[in-house]
């Protein structure tokens, strides 16, 4: 196991409750064990336990009473009920008071350690959630660069470094890897974090449309100019001009722009006098900009002016530790924003989450929660709200994990794992799908070290 559960069992037969005990260790369950309802309240009392697995009718002090106590102390661990007087009336009556399951004597050993296993789950995954949504508490009222990769940290720390030296700087990235989002970091740790911050996608206007959007034109500089109007370097004066995808830019708008670097003023379309102006520039982009330099699509003496330092933000997929976090900040931003009180995420979805590669990076896992908390009805967000190609997943990306392209067996022994988890473990169902029979995977379980004790 992951985490050593810890367990407690109360059975007043000493017997049953010997043999649940070596059981339950043998699973390896950090196991306390008690004949006594007394005894186990002072237990209680003394230490929180993930689960408890008691008996319903004893002397003295019941499984309900103990039941009672374990929800006024501990809200997050689960108690299984076990009896051998099973009715109906004490099975609804024990789950409406909060316990987890409720198994009847003679009891199955496989359903013991399912249920247990189950419930453990279910705390691990409670105590997950609430050390995120502290983490995620440490970030309101900022730029929230939802981290915990080791890379982005340092990235960060580098971003505060120069952000006060007040120099240009060159994001790179795939799409949707949070460029901008790195750009505004730059900008709120610097001096002119108080002054504007402005962003413009170079190759989402036309060339006479971008002259116009960073430079301003003067009133009746064309037809249909009746106002003057100040380009966006002039607006960002005393602040942050953020030029994403710069090299879409067109080459006459290179120049100039590299002008308005150079000698700090703008010249409006129709104006006779430059303006003055102060602005760092944070260019982005998503392609390899030395390629575009060698091509003759992109100067190299605007690269220079720009690239003073150079920031590179690695896909979502290289950073796998960050999906869970990022997925339960999407959660309480889009929960908030729709008003619904959605606040976990099943382990089966995180398990998806985990296993795909995220090709549209922070922007797509941002869009799959938006979407999971639109469509769910629960406060969960299940495997069923999910893109339909996301449900039928298995391990069919290939990109490059930490710069190392995947073997065919480290692919294989990834999908058997994946199909077993869905097959809930069952090897028959597990062969079928995979169209094998059940000593050939046996074999490759043997061969990963996947065979179980």
């Amino acid at each position: 196991m992951d985490n050593k559960a810890t367990l407690l069992i109360v059975d007043d037969e000493k017997i049953a409750l010997k043999n649940l005990m070596n059981i339950m260790k043998k699973e390896g369950y950090d196991v306390t064990g008690t004949h006594s309802g007394s005894s186990a309240l002072k237990f209680i009392d003394e230490k929180e336990f993930d689960v408890i697995l008691t008996d319903l009718r004893m002397e003295n002090v019941d499984g309900m009473q103990i039941l009672r106590r374990c929800r006024e102390l501990y809200p997050d661990t689960e108690v299984i009920m076990i009896s051998g007087h099973a009715t109906l009336q004490s099975a609804v009556e024990a789950m409406k008071k909060g316990a987890y399951d409720y198994i009847t004597k003679p009891f199955k050993l496989d359903e013991v350690r399912r249920v247990v296993r189950e419930a453990h789950e279910k705390v691990k995954l409670k105590k997950e959630n609430a050390q995120l949504r502290e983490q995620l508490d440490k970030y309101e009222g900022r730029v929230k660069i939802i981290t915990q990769d080791s890379h982005i940290q340092k990235l960060l720390d580098t971003a505060r470094q120069i952000a006060p030296t007040d120099c240009n700087v060159l994001i790179s990235g795939e799409s949707g890897t949070g460029k901008e989002m790195f750009a505004r970091y730059v900008h709120v740790h610097s001096k002119r974090a108080e002054g504007p911050f402005f962003a413009v996608n170079c190759g989402a206007f036309t060339e006479e449309l971008l002259s116009n959007e960073l430079f301003g034109h003067e009133k009746g500089a064309f037809t249909g100019a009746v106002a003057m109007k100040k380009g966006l370097i002039e607006m960002a004066s005393g602040g942050t001009l953020f030029l994403d995808e710069i090299i879409e830019m067109p080459p006459s708008m290179q120049v100039k722009l590299l002008r308005a670097i150079q000698e700090k003023e703008v010249l409006r379309l129709g104006a006779t006098a430059p303006v003055k102006v102060d602005v760092r520039f944070v260019a982005a982009t998503n392609r390899d900009i030395k390629d575009a330099i060698r091509s003759g699509q992109f100067r190299e003496d605007l690269f220079f002016r720009l690239n003073v330092v150079s920031l590179f933000i690695p896909p979502l997929s290289e950073r796998q530790d960050d999906i869970p976090l990022l997925s339960y900040y999407f959660l309480k931003k889009y929960s908030a924003i729709m008003k619904k009180d959605i606040n976990e995420i099943s382990p089966d979805v995180i398990s998806i989450l985990m296993s795909y590669d995220f090709p549209g990076n922070v922007r797509e896992l941002e869009n799959i929660i938006e979407r999971g908390v639109a469509l769910s009805n629960g406060n969960t967000i299940e495997v069923a709200h999910l893109p339909e190609d996301l449900k039928e997943l298995s391990i069919r990306t290939f990109r490059k994990k930490e710069g190392k392209i995947p073997s065919l067996e480290e692919q294989e022994e990834a999908y058997i794992k994946w199909v077993l988890r869905e097959a809930g473990n069952n090897r028959t169902a597990a062969s079928q799908i995979l169209g094998i029979d059940r000593v050939s995977l046996w074999r490759k379980l043997k061969k990963y070290g996947l065979e179980e004790g």
